[in-house]
């Protein structure tokens, strides 16, 4: 299933993409799309019998969409986690999985405007997969226990300052903890339709010119690798969220001078059948 959630920010009701692209309202047999729910095979069960019934009421065209996860618990993050990624900002090949954390609330829509901060001049866009955790999972053994810890996968924006993150001392949180730097979605697509997480395609541009254009192949430490390892660090609960790493070509590595974002200027991005973003940057 593809689950979302759509309406006015603080008030958005749950919904879901069915397979003729038109968005149902879910908010009849759903509280919300959340960590709950994807913790619950029964619920599951039952909102994807009656999207398969094709009775669920239609969301109105032109409603917005919000992030599609609610509740978020914490959001992980991993770093140089891409092969060209690494060979492009000159950095070593790492030899374990590089976290750092995001707060929930820095998670907007995923067509949402995203806020360059006060005085910045190295906002960089990172396209990343997101892996949303569906069971509560504690030193899992195996890549397929892992795998079977996922509830769901995202399309992700790492909004980064650089400035912040590289030259201000301390831990990258700095970089990546502003205001809109998160944004998340369109849809929450569950694991049945996710045949393989490494042979998806990531994308994203800058203006209308492509910046990024990679495949989660280029992982250093594949998804269930991820969530195994992270799992040996702390308890990851239903509702959690793992952002996977950026592959090659953000501004940063670009030579002088490199083009970071801009007020005015539009990202957009998509992976593989997860679906696009699209966000016009503007002062904060």
């Amino acid at each position: 299933m593809k689950l979302l959630r759509v309406g006015t920010t603080g008030t958005e009701r749950p919904a879901l993409l069915d397979e003729t692209g038109t968005l149902r309202d879910l908010s009849g047999i759903l509280p919300d799309v959340d960590g709950a729910l994807l913790a619950d095979d029964a619920a599951l069960a039952r909102t994807a019998s009656r999207a398969a019934a094709g009775d669920l009421p239609v969301v109105e065209p032109g409603t917005r969409l919000g992030p599609p996860l609610a509740r978020i618990g914490k959001i992980v993050c991993i770093g140089l986690n891409y092969h060209d990624h690494a060979r492009e900002t000159g950095a070593p090949i790492p030899t374990e999985p590089i976290l750092f954390m995001k707060a929930p609330d820095t998670v907007v829509g995923p067509h949402d405007p995203v806020l360059v901060p006060r005085g910045s001049v190295r906002t960089d866009w990172e396209v990343e997969l997101a892996v949303v955790i569906g069971r509560t999972s504690r030193r899992l053994e195996t890549d397929e226990e892992a795998l079977a810890a996922v509830g769901g996968y995202a399309v992700a924006h790492d909004v980064s300052e650089r400035e912040f993150q590289l030259e201000r001392g301390g831990q990258w949180d700095k970089g990546k903890n502003c205001e809109t730097f998160n944004p998340l979605g369109p849809w929450l697509v569950t694991p049945d339709e996710i045949a393989d997480p490494q042979t998806l395609g990531l994308r994203l541009w800058v203006n209308g010119t492509l910046r990024q254009d990679g495949s989660t192949a280029e992982q250093i430490f594949p998804v269930a690798e991820v969530v195994r390892y992270l799992s040996w660090f702390m308890t990851l609960y239903p509702g959690d969220v793992i952002n996977t790493g950026t592959p090659a070509g953000v501004a940063m590595g670009h030579p002088e001078p490199k083009p970071y974002l801009r007020a005015g200027d539009v990202v957009e991005l998509e992976i593989d059948g997860l679906g696009r973003q699209r966000q016009e940057l503007r002062a904060a």
